[in-house]
């Protein structure tokens, strides 16, 4: 039993049922095999809680192809680093060259030699391991540079924070609860805290946004309201695009945290999957802090009214599945809001010092 748990796993995706049953008669003796006849039950194993160490993605398949399987598996942070070997009866150079610039590793073309998988997927496997083990030692020896990015990525959060309230610790509660979520949702450790580092900058774009606006206690006027909407994209401005994977991560972030799940949100009007993962994540972290402090035009929510008015938003303003993963980890995010507590500090206080 304890020699079957320890077996790799590896996803086989056909529409055919016989290349199939080709595949798992190859590989079944040496791995655990998941099989799914087309490409949405093939992204929906990837992304689940045990994802496969490796895919083999046929190409010809209809509704969606394996080319199209393969770009949203390299899209979404929680599935990006599974290896994908296509398996194809197409030959064609360009073919191939497609295949690679979409990210998968290999290819190995029909009718299948059993030798052949037996070694492509062995070598893959291998390479993903030490893969996986670089980045673990990597990870530890540059753990205390990490700390310090962290601390300049908070304190360059907290410049947009100061301009429209005083909750100091809003983007360190804020960017733990995003990772929690995160990890919540299926992503790896790498990549949750990634988006810890990256989750803070995402309203940068409000050092753009006149005092006056911002710091206004009554409700924003048409004009007003249309200057607001434009710090998402300020913030993408100020950040740019980037090689480095934290900076793309915050132009993204600061970009699409306010795009909401039925289309209604800003600046983009995007809806649904559409809406890139870390930002529907950050979306629910950020709304959940906002509601539950005290700001300048008003006072706190509890806890209890903040959930129940989130589950009324469940698929119009949020994605309904983070919502529940959100609601999952309550006892964790109330933790982390209680280590960050704000001062304790009244609205009506707050009210006088203006």
């Amino acid at each position: 039993m304890a020699l079957s748990d320890a077996r790799q796993t590896v996803l086989v995706v056909d529409d055919v049922p016989e290349n199939i049953d080709v595949l798992n008669g190859i590989l079944h003796g040496d791995y655990k095999v998941k099989v799914a006849l087309n490409g949405a039950k093939a992204l929906n194993i990837a992304a689940s809680e045990r994802p496969p160490d490796l895919i083999l993605l046929d190409i010809m398949m209809p509704e969606m192809d394996g080319y199209e399987v393969c770009r949203r598996l390299k899209a979404d942070f929680t599935t990006r680093k599974i290896p994908v070997i296509f398996v194809t009866a197409k030959g064609e150079i360009e073919d191939e060259t497609k295949g690679f610039e979409l990210g998968a590793v290999d290819y190995i073309t029909k009718p299948v030699s059993p030798p052949i998988v037996q070694a492509r997927v062995r070598t893959q496997l291998a390479l993903y391991d030490q893969n996986r083990l670089l980045e673990e030692k990597v990870r530890h020896r540059t753990a205390e540079l990490n700390e310090t990015r962290l601390q300049i990525i908070q304190r360059l959060g907290r410049a947009a924070e100061y301009k429209d309230n005083e909750t100091g610790m809003h983007v360190i509660r804020m960017s733990h609860y995003s990772k929690r979520l995160g990890l919540a949702a299926g992503m790896d450790e790498e990549d949750a805290e990634l988006l810890l580092n990256a989750s803070p900058m995402h309203d940068i774009g409000k050092i753009g946004i006149p005092d006056r606006i911002l710091q206004k206690r009554s409700a924003l006027d048409e004009d007003e309201w249309a200057i607001m909407k434009q710090h998402p994209q300020f913030g993408a401005e100020i950040l740019g695009k980037h090689a480095s994977e934290l900076l793309e991560m915050a132009r993204v972030i600061a970009l699409t945290h306010h795009e909401k799940w039925d289309a209604s949100g800003y600046p983009n009007r995007l809806d649904g999957e559409r809406i890139p993962f870390v930002g529907r994540v950050v979306a629910i972290a950020d709304v959940f802090d906002a509601l539950t402090t005290v700001r300048p035009y008003k006072k706190a929510w509890t806890v209890e009214e903040t959930l129940e008015w989130i589950r009324r938003q469940r698929g119009s303003h949020f994605d309904p599945v983070l919502v529940d993963r959100f609601v999952g980890i309550m006892p964790e995010v109330l933790e982390i809001r209680e280590r960050y507590a704000e001062a304790s500090v009244s609205w009506e206080d707050k009210d006088k010092k203006r």
